[in-house]
């Protein structure tokens, strides 16, 4: 009861702020920029090492600009995923443009459907969002679901304003045969960290060994829907030019897991052109390989 309580003064607290203006937002968060990376240093361990270890060429010096954007974009993220609650069809639209959009839907115009994918980039939460608001058919959006119900039923009733739908990852299969006679946009952002028990392929991806999940691969080879990676780009504060890239048409004509390795050398591709704007206090490399028995 205490719990729940908390939870809902949280999110009222969170409805407040959603209903000031970006700029007011940014000021705010600035200062918690300087209280979260100098004094509470909120996984600046984690974010250091992920660096240190997926950029051994650069020197310290090099890492710690990086981590200093990171964190400096990372304050932006919290500010613009609040204002998600209360933004309108209208700004969103102007904030977040989308190129090469119309190959996605002239599958839609033939009744076909199609995959996507893409990762922790950018402000994936905003993107996503207003992916909802441009597409002509639905997407399907596979996440995990927070651990606290109260604010997981928060962010579902954000993350679906504009017509996306959101389905628990261990109801993927149940959304995929229930919608199978439509045309629709299943989205997967496949760089988090598998379960022990899901890491049963490993990659090289950022010069070290990680584990990843192959749903995309398995579902794109069982239904041959062409896969798309979205790629966001931060073009300023607060603005985003999201480009829909082909990255598979014919999964069925791939070998082994060709689907997963073009996946993540596209995402590395990205990381090594501009770092900072990746999830990098995300604990990426907390499983081992011989933690899987391998």
């Amino acid at each position: 009861m205490i719990k729940k309580g908390f939870s809902y003064i949280g999110i009222g607290f969170l409805n407040f702020l959603s209903l000031l203006p970006l700029s007011v937002l940014y000021f705010i968060f600035t200062i918690g920029y300087y209280l979260v990376y100098y004094i509470f240093q909120y996984r600046k361990k984690v974010v250091r090492e992920n660096l240190t270890k997926s950029f051994p060429e650069k020197t310290p010096a090099e890492i710690i600009k990086i981590e200093k954007q990171f964190f400096r974009y990372f304050n932006d993220l919290i500010v613009e995923v609040i204002k998600m609650n209360s933004i309108s069809r209208a700004e969103l639209k102007r904030r977040v443009k989308f190129t090469n959009l119309h190959l996605v839907e002239a599958y839609f115009n033939r009744g076909e459907s199609v995959l996507a994918c893409t990762g922790h980039y950018g402000n994936w939460e905003l993107c996503m969002l207003a992916l909802g608001a441009e597409l002509s058919k639905p997407a399907y959006v596979i996440y995990k679901p927070l651990h606290n119900e109260h604010f997981d039923d928060w962010f579902y009733k954000m993350r679906t304003r504009f017509g996306n739908y959101f389905i628990p990852m261990k109801q993927t299969l149940r959304a995929l045969a229930a919608t199978r006679n439509e045309a629709t946009m299943f989205c997967f952002a496949g760089d988090q960290t598998p379960g022990r028990s899901d890491s049963s392929y490993w990659i090289n991806f950022m010069n070290q060994n990680t584990p990843v999940l192959l749903g995309l691969e398995k579902i794109a080879i069982q239904t041959n829907r062409p896969i798309f990676y979205f790629k966001a780009k931060v073009v300023k504060r607060g603005y985003y030019e999201v480009d829909c890239i082909p990255l598979c048409l014919d999964p069925k004509a791939t070998e082994g897991h060709q689907i997963t390795d073009m996946q993540f050398a596209m995402l590395e591709k990205f990381l090594n052109e501009e770092p900072a704007f990746w999830l990098w206090s995300h604990k990426r490399w907390k499983h081992k390989q011989m933690d899987a028995g391998e």
